[in-house]
């Protein structure tokens, strides 16, 4: 993982504002794309979501320690159809914001109010 990564996935999981980095993969499109390409053809949106779980993961993994340690990414609170939901009234609600935008607004939404 490049040096500029590693520090997004940081800036993520510690709401510090991200560097400017390259996000790479389905989760670079913006949400006018995704909500196209969803609509288009529903089940891409499972290949989206799996980004967005896998992206997260990186992130918490990523994270220092004593940040979002024990973060249940899947709570039962709001499992993986509640989470696509998120993500779709996200970017349907922002079709000019970049689906990464609704993944780390997902983020935060899982981690809970601020303290």
């Amino acid at each position: 993982m490049r040096l500029p990564t590693i520090a997004l996935c940081v800036g993520l999981a510690t709401g510090a504002a991200a560097q400017e980095t390259k996000i790479v993969g389905i989760g670079a499109a913006t949400c006018a794309r995704f909500n196209a390409q969803v609509l288009e053809n529903p089940s891409s949106e499972r290949d989206y979501l799996a980004w967005a779980q896998g992206f997260m993961s990186g992130a918490l993994m990523r994270a220092p320690p004593g940040v979002d340690e024990g973060l249940d990414l899947l709570p039962p609170t709001m499992p993986l159809p509640d989470q696509a939901a998120f993500l779709r009234a996200f970017c349907r609600e922002h079709p000019e914001r970049d689906y990464m935008d609704a993944v780390r607004a997902l983020y935060h939404r899982l981690r809970g109010p601020a303290l």
